[in-house]
């Protein structure tokens, strides 16, 4: 699964945080930006460990085509017309606010709204008919 946004620093960082934390080994976890900035959001970071995940140690990435071609669900968060589509895969797009510039406070109900999404994938792959 490959969760894509703009800068790769704060919706699609936590929403690859919570589905490894949450699926474990179930799911191979990628993230990735159209627009990388060059560090994970600090209030995203502080949000996270808040919900007792750390994602101090990640760093935005690239969004590349075989990121896209290695993925079966590929879940937008505002990534535009950036995001690559390719036949046989699922694609989401998430409207979430984006946490660029905003403080924990703001980053809180963004980061919720992430999981409650995640739980729900989870679910929806647990039931799924194997092929």
């Amino acid at each position: 699964m490959l969760f894509v946004c703009v800068h790769n620093a704060g919706r699609s960082q936590m929403a690859a945080a919570f589905l490894t934390h949450l699926a474990q080994d179930k799911v191979e976890v990628r993230s990735a930006g159209s627009a990388p900035a060059h560090a994970v959001n600090p209030a995203v970071v502080e949000a996270m460990a808040e919900a007792g995940i750390d994602i101090s140690a990640q760093t935005p990435k690239i969004l590349t085509t075989k990121a896209v071609q290695a993925s079966d669900y590929v879940i937008t968060m505002g990534c535009g017309d950036a995001c690559p589509i390719f036949p046989g895969k699922k694609y989401l797009n998430w409207a979430l606010e984006d946490p660029a510039g905003q403080g924990v406070e703001s980053v809180r109900p963004i980061r919720d709204q992430i999981k409650t999404r995640i739980e729900a994938v989870i679910a929806e792959i647990d039931t799924a008919p194997e092929d």
